[in-house]
């Protein structure tokens, strides 16, 4: 399982409503290429996945609560589970666990991958505030 925490210069609402708007996702997630469903994901939302390097899959909100979202998703070989955290205080911590022979064979290119991920959601949120 993989774990980091940090605070987010953005508002609990604004970090929830980009984690839950899924056609979003590649453009801060380096590792999905395309995702195709509801514009808004709500728990139980569920959408055709293309990850890097073009493999198929499905990605669902598993879990969407004021203060925690869970998405799940896998690919032949591959499934995560990720949970982002929201506090009130904008920290966010973002755990996944990552299970499948691809898994892992790919364990040791996701170190320190939570962290990528919630600084990447961080630039994200930053873009989006300048552009509005």
């Amino acid at each position: 399982m993989e774990q980091a925490t940090d605070n987010i210069p953005a508002g609990p609402t604004a970090i929830r409503h980009l984690l839950l708007d899924a056609l979003a996702l590649p453009e801060w997630n380096e590792a999905f290429l395309a995702i195709d469903g509801p514009p808004a994901a709500e728990q139980g939302s569920r959408y055709a996945l293309r990850v890097r390097p073009g493999l198929a899959g499905e990605l669902v909100y598993t879990a969407v609560e004021a203060d925690r979202i869970e998405i799940t998703w896998q690919v032949p070989g591959f499934r995560e589970v990720g949970i982002w955290t929201i506090g009130p205080d904008s920290q966010v911590t973002h755990t996944f666990e990552q299970t499948g022979p691809l898994a892992t064979v790919l364990r040791p290119a996701y170190r320190n991958i939570a962290t990528i991920r919630l600084a990447r959601l961080s630039n994200r949120l930053r873009e989006l505030a300048h552009s509005a």
